[in-house]
């Protein structure tokens, strides 16, 4: 562990075979999980699966594990993190579940040990709402959705 890390407890599902995530270059932010499954799965164009991964994790409170999407597989086969970022809770202790979509036009087989999503550990803060009759004033306003335009230099 470093000096600038967190140490996050892990536990190993009777399912899960080979090694825990991890970093795969020195200043990567996402530890890469792998899936874990007995028979390959066919994901066809639109379709969607929650995939294993053998997983279970103690998150410190006041964090959050965000799930991305690998960009090398959305890039290539269209495979992304159905809601991505993905959320998993500090509060949860459940096997960690990673939902894929095919954004692709050809069915993609995801194998046991592929790399399929990315976890990024994050701080959180929790929002105090305060109900206000006006609030403050910017140059955008109610602007949005574009409002702002394409060329802006």
């Amino acid at each position: 562990m470093t000096s600038n890390s967190i140490n996050i407890a892990v536990k190993k599902l009777p399912h899960f075979k080979g090694d825990l995530p991890r970093y795969e270059t020195a200043h990567a932010s996402g530890l890469d999980i792998r899936a874990q499954l007995s028979n390959s799965i066919i994901l066809k164009p639109s379709e969607r699966a929650l995939v294993p991964t053998g997983l279970a994790m103690e998150i410190p409170p006041h964090f959050e594990i965000q799930v991305r999407p690998r960009s090398g597989w959305a890039i290539k086969k269209g495979i992304t993190v159905i809601n991505s970022p993905g959320t998993i809770d500090a509060d949860y202790r459940g096997e960690i579940q990673i939902g894929l979509i095919n954004l692709g036009s050809e069915s993609v087989e995801i194998q046991d040990q592929d790399r399929i999503a990315q976890l990024v550990l994050a701080p959180v803060f929790r929002a105090e709402l305060s109900a206000v009759e006006e609030l403050g004033i910017t140059d955008r306003g109610s602007g949005g959705f574009g409002s702002t335009g394409l060329n802006n230099y």
